[in-house]
């Protein structure tokens, strides 16, 4: 018959409700043991990131102007926050003066023209008559410059018939380009000058963020990289780099990396974003962010060995992404890592391991 703990402690001497509690500890740091899940460290491909931030801005402005002067505006067509497409009528000007004009010059050509045929009749007859000797030559060359000048009349009146055609068609300001408009200054009943601004818009509504960087990493970034900004909402907006600038801020030691925005988004103008643009990608050992304990401003990892017990361990982090963080230095990539639950262990506390993840 096997000797029981108790009387073991008998017959050692040994009190015995000490043995009894030594004997049930490690059943009771069994019951409470805190069950856990665990993950081993995992190598994926990430981009190495530059930090960047900067103004939202808009990709090329249009301003809108009045190309003929002296016109009342009579109709307003469009507002702020209007989108328009390239030839849409934006504001109408009156045009009665103008139209008047334009009939006048419709009959100075009409005149000169009825000019023109009647110097070219007289040019003619002057040029069969030539060998004839009925007309002298000096009455011949008047004939034949009196049909160019005529000639050269129907072209100025032709000349000044267009212009007020143009001049017509220009009190409809159009748009010059697709985009949104951004300011109006066009109001009802204002006579315009040749050049007053009217309207501005962002072409093809395309906003761009002029994020500055380092010039260290300048060398590194180059056109068509992706580039990631938080939006005023939370939501993240994801560009590509335009162009970089060439030119380097002696004030700031920073240059300008120009990011294109998808145009549906519309981010508001004016905004001061952060955000990060992403250069070639290397490898990165990472853990979920819910496994990181932050302690009086360190980073710990809490890993579990064969025993089942806890270890903390103190690392160096590095990027972040899909709520993963890189990390750098103090892991081993072998280990067991505690994914959720670490600020509420300690070194070698026993554990129950509810998932490993191979």
């Amino acid at each position: 018959m096997r000797p029981t703990p108790l009387f073991l402690a008998l017959f050692l001497g040994v009190n015995p409700v000490s043995a009894a509690e030594a004997a049930l500890a490690p059943q009771d740091e069994a019951a409470v043991a805190l069950t856990v899940a665990v993950a081993k460290p995992v190598e994926r491909q990430w981009p190495e990131t530059v930090p960047a931030s900067g103004w939202l801005k808009p990709w090329h402005e249009a301003v809108v102007a009045a190309e003929t002067g002296g016109l009342r505006v009579t109709d307003v067509l469009v507002d702020v926050g209007s989108v328009v497409s390239k030839g849409q009528p934006l504001v109408r000007l009156a045009d009665e003066a103008v139209r008047a004009e334009l009939r006048k010059e419709e009959a100075a050509l009409a005149s000169a023209k009825a000019d023109l045929a009647k110097a070219k009749a007289n040019a003619d007859r002057a040029r069969r008559m030539q060998t004839s000797g009925a007309l002298s030559e000096e009455k011949i060359t008047e004939y034949l410059i009196a049909e160019q000048t005529a000639t050269a009349g129907v072209e100025v009146a032709q000349a000044l018939l267009d212009s007020q055609a143009i001049k017509l068609a220009q009190t409809i300001i159009v748009a010059p380009d697709d985009g949104l408009i951004t300011s109006r200054s066009a109001q009802l009943g204002a006579v315009v000058s040749s050049g007053t601004e009217l309207f501005r818009l962002i072409r093809q509504q395309r906003v761009e963020w002029q994020a500055e960087v380092s010039a260290r990493y300048l060398p590194r970034i180059k056109a068509g990289l992706t580039a990631t900004i938080v939006g005023p909402d939370g939501r993240r907006l994801k560009g590509t780099v335009r162009l970089v600038g060439p030119t380097v801020s002696t004030d700031t030691g920073r240059a300008l990396a120009y990011v294109t925005l998808p145009s549906e988004a519309r981010p508001p103008i004016g905004l001061y974003a952060t955000g990060q643009i992403e250069l070639d990608s290397t490898p990165a050992l990472t853990v979920p962010e819910s496994a990181l304990v932050l302690r009086d401003g360190i980073s710990y990892l809490f890993t579990v060995d064969a025993d089942r017990r806890t270890s903390r361990i103190r690392v160096e982090t590095g990027r972040r992404k899909d709520s993963e963080v890189e990390i750098l230095s103090g892991a081993d990539r072998a280990a067991d890592v505690v994914t959720a639950g670490g600020a509420f262990l300690s070194d070698r506390t026993l554990v129950r391991v509810e998932e490993t993840i191979r």
